[in-house]
């Protein structure tokens, strides 16, 4: 079992904290994947977990077992950084076996270990290669094999993806899930690239300047964000924001914008009250002049995105987007109308950027 706990975590360097008290629980064979910021903490998490870095108050539990002081070869994890720090004059299959070899294990369970890792990772015709022979995302396999092979109870991902071109991303990007599908071990992967951690997290851990912001599946994160922060990092192309006055019915208005808001998602709102909403581009659409909960705005600029295009619109003089497969048929100056449906309003305390949603 590799269920891992963590209580109160605490880092310091000096007088600058890093990560304040932070609590977490992965439970066996999930893919968590740690999302965030550049300076929120999240490498510095990991690196916690795998003994990299000394923990400067706390407990972090693995399987059940304290493994806060123990050196990182004791606590059964295996890394995978975004350096491949592959040995140059090795070849392929030496660089994968290597800790093996160092332990003492003996060449006949090595080899079936080596060829089980090979055929994961689609390596079989690279085993004799030296790795400058090799393109960035083999040399990336082949670090991964060599962290698999250990048949390690936690594997841990630092941006492991990060030198690698798109094409590449999104390549091993699915190889990682289908590797984690296959060995069911519990998997940490640290990344600032909201769109990798929507396509390959069981669960989401959104950190913000030390600590948890919020935590779910990529569906609760894009769906019920708990904050503006929240909404505002998740999702491409960008949430709008709108700061409104609340009127009878629960309406929203804000100049020519007046949004029926959902009751049900909503109840503890009053009229008068100042509020902040969150609009997805991806959740708006073209409509008809008149229709219900539409905006009106002037095309400024239509971004080509394939299948769909964003439409960006200045709607009394703010910068509103929406996406649309209509988006061929509009050139700028053009007035559009579009809308969006109460339920997928999100609506924020503009104070203190916590989602007004009941629970």
């Amino acid at each position: 079992m590799a269920h891992i706990h963590c209580t109160d975590i605490v880092k310091s360097y000096g007088a600058h904290p890093v990560i304040s008290g932070l609590n977490l629980d992965i439970p066996n064979h999930e893919f968590v994947v740690f999302l965030g910021p550049s300076g929120c903490g999240k490498s510095t998490m990991l690196r916690m977990i795998a003994g990299l870095e000394e923990v400067s108050g706390g407990r972090i539990e693995i399987g059940g077992t304290d493994v806060t002081d123990l050196p990182p070869g004791e606590r059964g994890v295996a890394m995978v950084f975004q350096s491949y720090a592959l040995y140059p004059h090795m070849s392929v299959a030496d660089n994968i076996t290597f800790g093996l070899r160092r332990q003492g294990v003996s060449k006949a369970e090595i080899a079936p270990r080596l060829k089980q890792v090979a055929e994961v990772l689609g390596l079989e015709q690279f085993l004799d290669r030296r790795p400058k022979n090799l393109s960035g995302g083999q040399q990336q396999r082949v670090a991964m094999a060599r962290a698999m092979i250990k048949t390690p109870k936690v594997f841990l991902f630092d941006e492991p993806l990060s030198n690698l071109d798109a094409k590449l991303r999104e390549k091993l990007r699915t190889e990682i899930r289908r590797m984690h599908l296959k060995l069911k071990t519990t998997t940490i992967f640290v990344t600032h690239d909201q769109l990798e951690a929507m396509t390959i997290a069981d669960r989401i851990v959104l950190m913000r300047d030390g600590m948890i912001e919020q935590m779910g599946t990529p569906d609760e994160i894009f769906e019920r964000p708990a904050s503006r922060f929240v909404a505002d990092f998740i999702g491409t192309p960008a949430m709008n924001f709108v700061t409104a006055t609340l009127e009878a019915g629960l309406i929203a208005r804000s100049g020519s914008i007046k949004l029926q808001l959902s009751e049900a998602e909503f109840p503890s709102l009053n009229p008068g009250q100042e509020v902040e909403l969150g609009l997805r581009p991806a959740r708006m659409d073209l409509c008809a002049p008149g229709s219900a909960n539409a905006l009106t705005g002037e095309v400024v600029l239509v971004e080509n995105m394939g299948a769909e295009g964003q439409v960006i619109t200045e709607v009394d003089g703010a910068e509103i987007s929406f996406v649309t497969q209509g988006f061929r048929d509009l050139s700028i100056g053009d007035t559009v109308h579009f809308t969006i449906r109460p339920e997928h309003i999100h609506v924020f305390d503009p104070k203190t950027g916590r989602s007004l949603r009941k629970d």
